[in-house]
């Protein structure tokens, strides 16, 4: 299946073809909406990326757009759209919409040639502005050449650039601003741990499959390698269980240090669970044949996202100040 037939097939698959993911309302509702991620990561993290890339854009215009622009949105997904969010900016070419018209870049575009719509934030006369591009109607220039990554190729995270494309005032989504209001902005970090945590479950089904394979899984050193692989496993899933769950309580900053301490503690398990992994399977696991390979570079790249000190400064002030406390 193509990257794109996957991308598709996982939107399908968790029912938001016909009823598309927005913020959710009630714990259940938010374990709903982090299941697929879940699942998607343990199957294959760069489609994991892109669905997770899709919820964050479909969430933000039905949260801050005019119901005339959700009701579109509707419609487009039914049809077959696939959405990003493209907010990384691209040193020295700055994405600027002066006049209706957008010139400059973005990097770090997840998906690029591949999605149908790209959520993007552009500076405007009145400030960062939330634009929804129709990525087919009015491509960008895709520079291919940068993502030369060890793992994550298949998310197609390129470098995008426009010169002078027309943007009508359908286009913008809610006010200048919008997009880093809290605490959505921050808190929508425990989506894409969902599919970490889901990464860690997927080094555990591949070394499992392995070692039974290979007929190595009785070996007590092995045994006592998987049993630690699924304390890691499991002890991610937990976070975000419980992270989904106290979302609805508490004050916005406890939310936001609870989901920064969920995401720190899948990323340590994550390193841990590498090693565990390549200690199991050994130099085979390395061979760019052999399943767990793509699995190892895929999470060690995913794995690295943006300003990790600043999401444990956020947690251990939040422990000083009493707002977190470990608790059974």
């Amino acid at each position: 299946m193509t990257t794109v037939g996957a991308l598709r097939h996982g939107i399908v698959a968790a029912g938001w073809a016909t009823d598309p993911a927005g913020d959710p309302t009630t714990p259940k509702a938010y374990l709903d909406l982090l299941r697929p991620l879940y699942a998607a990561g343990r199957r294959d993290l760069p489609i994991g990326r892109l669905l997770e890339g899709h919820v964050d854009a479909v969430q933000i215009v039905f949260r801050y757009g005019t119901s005339s622009q959700v009701a579109a949105l509707r419609a487009r997904i039914a049809a077959g759209a696939t959405l990003g969010v493209w907010n990384a900016g691209l040193p020295g070419e700055p994405l600027v919409l002066t006049g209706g018209r957008l010139t400059g870049g973005k990097g770090y575009a997840s998906g690029a040639g591949i999605l149908t719509h790209a959520l993007v934030t552009a500076d405007s006369e009145r400030g960062p502005q939330l634009l929804l591009l129709d990525l087919e109607a009015d491509p960008p220039a895709i520079d291919r050449e940068w993502w030369q990554t060890i793992g994550m190729q298949r998310s197609e995270t390129h470098l995008v650039r426009w010169s002078g494309s027309v943007i009508g005032e359908d286009g913008r989504i809610g006010e200048p601003g919008s997009y880093a209001r809290e605490p959505f902005f921050s808190g929508g970090a425990l989506r894409f741990a969902a599919v970490h945590a889901g990464g860690i479950a997927g080094l555990l089904d591949a070394v499992r499959d392995h070692l039974t394979t290979h007929e190595r899984a009785s070996d007590p050193f092995q045994a006592s390698r998987l049993a630690d692989l699924f304390l890691l496993a499991q002890g991610a899933a937990a976070s975000i269980r419980d992270t989904a769950g106290a979302w609805f309580s508490g004050t916005d900053a406890e939310r936001l240090a609870r989901v920064s301490a969920a995401r720190l503690s899948i990323a340590g398990s994550a390193e841990r669970a590498l090693t565990i992994a390549q200690e199991a399977v050994g130099l085979q696991g390395l061979f760019l044949s052999h399943p767990l390979a793509a699995k190892i570079a895929d999470l060690m790249v995913y794995l690295r996202q943006p300003a990790p000190d600043a999401h444990r400064f956020r947690v251990g002030q939040a422990v000083a100040e009493h707002i977190l406390d470990p608790i059974l």
